[in-house]
């Protein structure tokens, strides 16, 4: 007879492993040698049978302890034949979310009871100027409710649900697989338990109609690009008494011809002529609420920025206000009348002496051309 091997070696992990490491290691070795991913391996078979053994052991601090202290002799000789209840939620956990098994060896899933309702999921849209305000909207979603004539139960009135022959009431009926003999929900009863013999003529014994209901959603002011609302209870109902789904409305902005947003922030161009830049000069620039003046220092250059503090968007998780970031494109006028010219040249004139005089100076201090 070949001798068992050592837990830990059949596992990968050192004789000090936590418990989060032999979870892992057990995972990665059922993922590796499940028979469903080798068919007709026997091979892979038994190694997938003394993985799981040593699961059973090392994931049981007594058994664990056990096994530290007196090898396999502590723990009993005896080969794997199916999982330990002790642990049995790590491997319906485990084994059932790798391959979709909904249980293992009469697992505690059932499909039985209550129900919640799907969450619905709807988008709208809201311009920039709404932004500053907030806006409400009227939305008309359709959904599945429970039906008014049963009140959801799916049954005329009067009538009793009788238990399910296929399952006997379980809700969950056995099959095997391999050297597995799991569970899956009873196709006849849906996993209830009890079917419907005389149902409503209403919903045809569903328990549910879909109507198309009116939802009010209050969009707040500073909400931004993507963000998700969300509406209790006004999803699906739910079923066998469950609670109802929610409502989420997922809030789009489009880009505004005229200003660019940066959070709370806008940015906007505003055209200002060379002549005024280098004076200084009041304009007057159009927000989302009205006008504003704006005062253009002297000597102000192609893409200086001027902060307007307020004029931007509320913030949506923050009390205050953006700003409003005016970007200065200064222009060249493209024709001068003759006296603009004379006055021009006249300007010029006056910038260029200091330059000229320098040059002089240069000459006659013997530095050159």
């Amino acid at each position: 007879m070949t001798a068992k091997r050592d837990y830990y070696e059949v596992l990968g992990v050192s004789r000090n492993a936590s418990p989060e490491e032999i979870k892992a290691a057990y995972r990665a070795t059922a993922v590796k040698f499940h028979p469903d991913r080798n068919p007709g391996n026997p091979d892979a078979e038994e190694r997938f049978k003394e993985a799981a053994e040593a699961y059973a052991v090392l994931s049981d601090p007594n058994k664990r302890a056990h096994y530290d202290r007196f090898g396999h002799a502590g723990v009993g000789e005896q080969p794997f034949s199916g999982f330990d209840s002790t642990v049995f939620g790590d491997f319906a956990d485990i084994l059932g979310n790798l391959f979709g098994f909904e249980g293992f060896f009469g697992g505690r899933r059932s499909s039985s009871g209550p129900i919640r309702g799907s969450d619905l999921r709807v988008g709208i849209t809201v311009d920039l100027p709404e932004v500053v305000t907030g806006v409400e909207r009227t939305l008309t979603i359709p959904r599945e409710e429970n039906c008014e004539r049963c009140a959801g139960s799916g049954m005329a009135e009067g009538a009793r649900p009788e238990r399910c022959t296929a399952c006997g009431g379980r809700g969950q009926v056995r099959f095997a697989q391999g050297f597995f003999t799991m569970l899956q929900t009873c196709p006849r009863c849906g996993g209830a338990g009890t079917v419907i013999t005389d149902p409503c003529g209403e919903c045809g014994g569903s328990g549910r109609r879909r109507v198309r209901r009116q939802v009010t959603v209050k969009v707040p002011a500073g909400v931004e690009d993507g963000t998700r609302l969300r509406l209790v209870g006004q999803g699906e109902a739910g079923a066998r008494g469950g609670s109802p789904g929610d409502l989420f409305v997922v809030v789009q902005v489009p880009p505004h011809p005229r200003f660019a947003r940066d959070g709370a922030d806008l940015h906007v161009e505003e055209e200002v002529s060379a002549f005024h830049a280098a004076l200084g000069t009041t304009i007057e620039v159009e927000t989302l609420d009205g006008v504003v003046s704006v005062d253009v220092p002297a000597g102000s250059q192609f893409g200086d920025t001027v902060v307007v503090r307020g004029k931007g968007l509320p913030r949506l998780r923050h009390s205050g206000t953006g700003d409003l970031i005016v970007h200065l494109k200064v222009t060249v006028p493209r024709k001068l009348s003759k006296r603009q010219r004379e006055l021009l040249g006249e300007v010029v004139s006056e910038l260029d002496k200091p330059s000229v005089l320098k040059r002089v100076r240069k000459i006659i201090e013997g530095g050159g051309g």
